[in-house]
């Protein structure tokens, strides 16, 4: 396994494959160039592999992620490190590949959030499609606190998952939000002790993986574009897609499963 490999681990169980940061010792920074490669290359892989079916995104030790580097800041070093223009490239070229990478991944993402997810952490959490909570998690969106702004994409991200207001009281405060507060906002769907946060993620994945892979697909893509285009766009979209689903051999599957009150088995064909 290279260096790159390791910054980011990818275990396959079943449809189900989990990815965790392993930077434990630095709490799971997202900011440096080879987390960010890291991450764009599972996307891609997911992407291009139908067996794939959903995705579980945790930190390892502590955190879920402390988002960037505060080192490099206070050293200006690494996407720190330069002159204005030279920074925005930095940006654009390094850590905002990550929402747009995961925003069209095209599997289904499970955030398990173990710990701490802070600043660009707590936008990676927002950048999946569910998040389940340890009672260790909490959640800010710091880049106030260091006299900087979200510049991963938290300001479209946040207020999707929380609404305007809540998202607003998060980023013009930087204060925390613990996992029972994240609960009652809808930012989590669950808490669940440590001990069984992975657990508990891996029983949604399996509740998700065992439906047709290409419907899963399809209906994250709806749900995605359903974010930026109105109703008419929408809905002609989703027209062309159920034509291609009508026409699958897993649909066919499925409706025989149901008739026959049994499983379906479903290949991604």
């Amino acid at each position: 396994m290279s260096a790159s490999q390791d910054v980011v681990l990818a275990e396959r169980d079943g449809h189900v494959v989990t990815w965790t940061i392993n930077l434990p010792e630095a709490r799971n920074p997202i900011s440096g160039d080879d987390v960010v490669e890291r991450l764009v290359a599972l996307v891609d892989e997911a992407n291009a592999d139908v067996d794939t079916r959903v995705v579980i995104l945790t930190g390892a030790g502590s955190a879920f992620s402390a988002g960037g580097n505060v080192k490099d800041m206070v050293d200006r070093a690494g996407m720190f490190a330069g002159a204005p223009h030279a920074l925005r490239d930095g940006y654009r070229r390094g850590i905002q590949r990550l929402p747009k990478a995961i925003f069209h991944c095209e599997v289904p993402i499970i955030a398990a959030v173990n710990g701490p997810a802070v600043g660009a952490g707590c936008d990676l959490a927002m950048m999946c499609d569910m998040r389940v909570a340890s009672t260790k998690a909490f959640f800010a969106e710091s880049f106030v606190k260091l006299g900087i702004i979200p510049g991963d994409g938290g300001a479209w991200l946040l207020p999707r998952a929380i609404g305007a207001a809540r998202a607003a009281e998060m980023a013009f405060t930087g204060d925390r939000v613990d996992a029972a507060t994240a609960l009652d906002w809808g930012m989590v769907s669950q808490v669940t002790s440590p001990e069984e946060l992975l657990a508990t993620a891996r029983a949604l994945a399996d509740r998700v993986a065992v439906n047709p892979p290409h419907a899963l697909r399809m209906t994250k893509k709806l749900l995605r574009e359903g974010q930026r285009v109105d109703l008419d766009t929408l809905l002609e979209l989703s027209a062309s897609l159920q034509a291609l689903s009508h026409h699958t051999e897993d649909h066919r599957e499925a409706l025989a499963a149901f008739m026959e009150r049994r499983p379906g088995n479903f290949t991604g064909n």
